[in-house]
């Protein structure tokens, strides 16, 4: 897929992916990797009296020997998540995947086995991928805004994590796209082995999660969206 680029190059999305466009448009520099925008500020969780969010991420930059200052947006405020770095997993891309991997590997395996004192109480399921990303992408040299962001999470890719939260909230285009992939007989056979697939895009109740939502103006949390689906019995997973 990638021929003009180096030969162990790679980028890894997450299998809940729907492909929208040409992925040779997007201008990946491999030698800058970075991941996804699209998070919340899931981690750490701040308790009262314990250390803030700059105490327990330059923890972690120490254990690791690598340089803090420069990973933090300084347009946001101390102690406000969106300030540290912080990626979703929905995808990552690196110059070489081995490289990548090992690192990616050593770093969770020893934040999860060795908790320092500024993480020992921070729960790490399900987010140790998430804790780990950042340090890898810093040390590698990459970044936040490493890649434009129109791109992937956008024209050429959706990580759409859940059938539900597919139809809940993106785009007419990323439906539409969805609906086209998987009119083939071939594939349809498959999609309707797996219940939520079943449900959602041939019985319809995709269309009826999207009903009750206006995409313009979406609860601000994922965790809304989730609860209000739920109520009305729609949820799949």
């Amino acid at each position: 897929m990638f021929g003009a680029y180096p030969k162990r190059c790679a980028v890894c999305f997450d299998t809940d992916t729907l492909i929208l466009d040409e992925l040779m448009d997007v201008p990946f520099d491999f030698d800058r990797p970075s991941a996804s925008n699209k998070v919340e500020g899931t981690w750490p969780e701040i308790e009262l009296y314990g250390p803030g969010y700059t105490q327990i991420w330059k923890s972690l930059y120490d254990r690791f020997g690598l340089e803090f200052d420069s990973s933090m947006d300084l347009s946001q405020p101390d102690e406000y998540w969106r300030r540290y770095l912080y990626f979703n997993a929905g995808f990552f891309y690196h110059r070489d995947a081995h490289e990548f991997g090992k690192r990616f590997l050593h770093y969770a395996c020893d934040i999860r086995d060795n908790p320092s004192p500024e993480t020992e109480c921070q729960e790490l399921n399900p987010w140790l991928d998430q804790v780990a990303l950042p340090l890898v992408i810093h040390g590698l040299g990459g970044g936040r805004d490493a890649l434009p962001s129109r791109y992937l999470d956008g024209t050429h890719t959706c990580h759409y994590r859940l059938m539900p939260l597919l139809f809940a909230r993106e785009s007419d285009h990323v439906v539409d796209t969805l609906r086209e992939v998987a009119a083939p007989n071939k594939i349809k056979k498959v999609l309707k082995e797996y219940t939520p697939f079943k449900r959602m895009i041939y019985q319809k109740r995709g269309q009826k999660v999207r009903d009750m939502f206006d995409r313009d103006n979406l609860p601000r949390k994922e965790r809304q969206i989730r609860n209000r689906i739920k109520s009305a019995g729609l949820w799949e997973r």
